[in-house]
């Protein structure tokens, strides 16, 4: 009985090993897709797809493992989104409309790469200083804490005009992303992902979520486990709000807040918290249907009429799903399930039996 749970275990290891690598394969199929047969506007909605599965799949490495419901993850794509504009941008352009940078950050001129890379790094550290208080909380009362810290960072920002430009937009970024520089990205959070749920961090965060009560008994220290895990996410998310500036060209604090935080909560909720897949499926479903609704609300033109959505259809039409999917499939479109390869294949035995 022993070999046989020990075998089992096996197998379902491997097969997990699998996931981000169908996952990887699926968004290439997107990319793929998109570029061959799309127009323009459809590759741009291909890069801002693949954005959105850096931010979200780093934010699933928090939620999707501690089961804690964060509203602070925008912040740490505010972060990092400024952090590559003040290593990017011409000196110049930060003379005129950074004039409070230190000089270390107004002489500097990075490539965009590394800038991202230290971005993450940025929001990965104030993600550690912050989350060492934030996460002696639990429940409801440290989702209330990530939204206070969202909306502090997002004050701060609006009015620390010399550094961060305050509510003026901060414009002449390199616009640098495009579908593949995004599919880099994503695959690389993908795989970041996978091997933190599959590390001994990963399982002990999950078993405090799924028993506190139990875990605790077993050794387990939930604080610690969650610090990594929040330390670890926010790193994807400081680099994925510096891909999103490199890729509109213009960043300003609001594009940082709630629009973005319910985005990213609506993606994970379609597709499921329970599953890596799941955040990948749902930021796939809701950035289609969304670039149908944008096209929807400009016209559709139908045997010589035309036909239009009213403005901010599509909020309105997303929330709606949301609240479908709460009510009908409340674990999401994948009900916490990962894709993987069937079993037989994993264990070699599909050759044979066909």
């Amino acid at each position: 009985m022993s070999a046989s749970r020990t075998t089992r275990h096996q197998v379902r290891r491997r097969m997990a090993a699998t996931t981000p690598l169908l996952l990887a394969l699926l968004l290439l199929a997107f990319v793929v897709a998109i570029t061959a047969f799309g127009d323009r506007a459809s590759a741009r909605m291909a890069s801002e797809t693949l954005i959105r599965v850096t931010l979200v799949a780093g934010f699933w490495i928090f939620a999707g493992n501690s089961g804690v419901i964060s509203f602070g993850h925008a912040a740490f794509a505010c972060v990092g989104a400024y952090v590559s504009a003040w290593t990017t941008l011409a000196p110049a352009m930060k003379a005129t409309l950074l004039p409070g940078l230190p000089a270390m950050l107004a002489d500097a001129r990075w490539h965009v790469l590394p800038a991202s890379l230290v971005a993450g790094l940025a929001a990965a550290a104030l993600a550690l200083v912050t989350g060492a208080a934030i996460l002696r909380l639990s429940g409801i009362a440290a989702s209330i804490a990530t939204f206070a810290f969202l909306a502090m960072v997002n004050t701060i920002w609006a009015n620390w005009t010399p550094v961060t430009g305050g509510t003026s937009s901060v414009v002449g970024l390199e616009r640098y992303v495009t579908p593949w520089v995004g599919l880099g990205w994503a695959v690389a959070t993908l795989a970041a992902a996978s091997l933190y749920a599959a590390s001994a961090s990963g399982l002990a965060l999950r078993a405090s979520r799924e028993d506190e009560v139990a875990a605790s008994a077993s050794g387990i220290d939930r604080y610690r486990h969650r610090l990594a895990a929040y330390t670890i996410s926010a790193f994807f998310c400081g680099a994925g709000g510096a891909l999103m500036g490199h890729f509109i060209g213009v960043i300003n604090p609001d594009a940082f807040y709630l629009n973005l935080t319910f985005l990213m909560l609506a993606m994970l909720v379609v597709g499921g918290i329970g599953s890596l897949s799941g955040a990948v499926v749902g930021v796939l479903a809701v950035s289609l249907a969304v670039e149908v609704l944008v096209r929807m609300e400009k016209g559709v033109s139908l045997g010589g009429l035309t036909f239009a959505l009213p403005p901010g259809s599509q909020e309105i039409l997303i929330a709606a799903a949301m609240i479908l999917v709460l009510v009908f499939r409340p674990a999401g479109l994948l009900a916490g399930r990962e894709i993987t390869l069937p079993a037989r294949w994993v264990t070699g035995r599909g050759a044979a039996n066909d």
